[in-house]
């Protein structure tokens, strides 16, 4: 698991996490949009609509060099505005116009545009960088990952720092273009769909489109060398699907496992909706680390994942969050439940599908599993502070929590939420606030003290929830262990990141 710290403006008041907004001058765009996990992420002033990335990258000396050329409408008068980047700038323009700027602590470059702009005034933002991400550290973290030939952007809750400018918070989703220049013999993989690749001169140019809302930390890019599959699936969606060619003894697992997303996804379209994207794939890069992460529609997987075998489950999670988190995103970090405890319930799904234990199993079993006094119990998934926001409790009592949910509304209404909330927020972002009244608009009930005890409450619940009403109940006496928990467990319980 990944925990992330920074010097936030944050208080706590009656054991509530408050934020105190960053401030700016009439006609500044505010360096950060108030998160009250992180209100320095992202930046106010404007709404970004497509992000094109055109780059360079020598693997051999981990040098990018880029273009990126943002379209944005203002959504105030501005006479600054600021982007987040970690790399060196070397040229900015806007509206075709030079533009001076500035850097202001570890990520914020500032930018004055040579005239000001109007409120609802479109935007073009051209930046012109260059930079070695490997040897770029904000407070002690990096998620550029170095590998033998080549290097990979993924992490959460930020990543774009290391190789694009953008508006960083999930908030402000957009579109993609990213284009990239790489050496003959090596691959540039991105989001979405390859649109094509032209070669010259020694060198290759890939050129990959997300034609669908995306947020920043769910943008990814891996350049190397690896063996490429593709295919399409039963639906129709092309499939791209990537391994270094360096994994060595974890191959074959890695393939047997990322290679099922599409029969993962075509099961999961039928308990979640219709899939959201256009391309479904996933890759494996020889990184040394631990976690996976749900990059739009080509998730991130570490070879460990696949160190004792094939592990579907992790491929389970991951694609699940192309529902939640990639299709319906965050309002604020605090909604982090909404991404991992339906992609952890996805897996428990997934478990009693494959007859491994049923989700009122694994559900008792995690509520046996933690004693009253531990700290398990203390971290509340609905607002567990960024210091937990990775925290097992966000995923597993999270989990617990939709089972109790499924236990008070019954299976038949409990699964047209789950199908209907993707639908209704499509491409948008959502709180655990508009769930919950989602949730009892369409089961006719009042949820509120139900999610106050397992989202909200720090301690352990009086009781385990029950089994739904189309299940049998978890058997009495002593719990057993579920036949699937060692594989849901043991590559850190599919969490997504390193801890630093």
């Amino acid at each position: 698991m990944r925990k992330r710290v920074l010097a936030t403006a944050a208080v706590a008041l009656a054991g509530v996490l408050t934020t105190v907004p960053a401030v700016a001058a009439p006609g500044q765009g505010t360096p950060g949009v108030g998160d009250p996990y992180y209100p320095d992420y992202g930046n106010g002033g404007y709404d970004v609509a497509h992000y094109d990335l055109r780059l360079k990258y020598q693997p051999a000396d981990d040098h990018l060099e880029g273009t990126a050329t943002i379209t944005a409408t203002a959504t105030q008068d501005l006479s600054r505005f600021n982007l987040d980047f970690a790399l060196t700038a070397s040229e900015i323009l806007v509206n075709s116009r030079k533009a001076s700027f500035t850097r202001s602590g570890a990520h914020e470059l500032e930018i004055t545009p040579s005239q000001p702009l109007r409120r609802n005034q479109p935007i073009t933002v051209v930046v012109k960088y260059s930079g070695t991400p490997s040897q770029v550290s904000v407070n002690g973290y990096n998620p550029w990952l170095r590998t033998p030939d080549g290097g990979v952007a993924a992490g959460e809750p930020e990543s774009a720092w290391w190789w694009f400018p953008s508006n960083d918070h999930p908030s402000d989703k957009a579109t993609y273009d990213v284009s990239v220049l790489v050496p003959d013999g090596t691959q540039a993989i991105s989001n979405g769909t390859l649109q094509s690749t032209v070669s010259r001169l020694g060198w290759t140019r890939y050129n990959w489109r997300s034609a669908k809302p995306q947020t920043t930390y769910l943008a990814t890019l891996a350049v190397g060398k690896f063996e490429i599959v593709t295919d399409t699936s039963e639906s129709g969606l092309p499939v791209f699907s990537a391994y270094s060619r360096d994994l060595g003894a974890d191959e074959g697992a890695a393939k047997a496992s990322v290679g099922r997303a599409a029969e993962i996804i075509d099961w999961e379209s039928g308990v979640f909706g219709p899939y959201p994207f256009d391309a479904i794939g996933g890759y494996v890069p020889n990184v040394p680390t631990s976690y996976a992460l749900e990059t739009q529609t080509r998730p991130f997987y570490s070879p460990r994942h696949f160190r004792n075998g094939a592990n579907p489950y992790v491929v389970v999670h991951e694609q699940a969050h192309q529902w939640f988190g990639g299709d319906v995103s965050l309002k604020n970090w605090r909604n982090i439940w909404l991404n991992e405890g339906f992609a952890r319930y996805a897996e428990w799904l997934w478990s009693e599908k494959e007859g491994e234990g049923t989700t009122a199993e694994l559900a008792a079993y995690i509520y046996s599993l933690y004693p009253s006094g531990d700290p398990f119990w203390q971290v509340k998934p609905g607002d567990p502070g960024p210091e937990n926001q990775f925290h097992g409790a966000v995923y597993n009592r999270g989990a617990v929590a939709l089972q109790a949910l499924r236990a008070e509304v019954g299976d038949q209404t409990f699964f047209t939420i789950l199908k209907g909330w993707p639908t209704v927020h499509r491409y948008g972002n959502a709180a655990i606030e508009d769930f919950v009244a989602y949730a009892e608009r369409v089961s006719g009930r009042s949820l509120g003290a139900l999610f106050q005890t397992w989202l909200f409450t720090s301690g352990k619940p009086a009781s385990a929830p029950q089994a739904s009403n189309a299940r049998s109940a978890a058997p009495t006496g002593k719990l057993q262990e579920p036949k699937s928990w060692k594989k849901i467990q043991r590559e850190g319980l599919s969490e997504h990141r390193d801890s630093h």
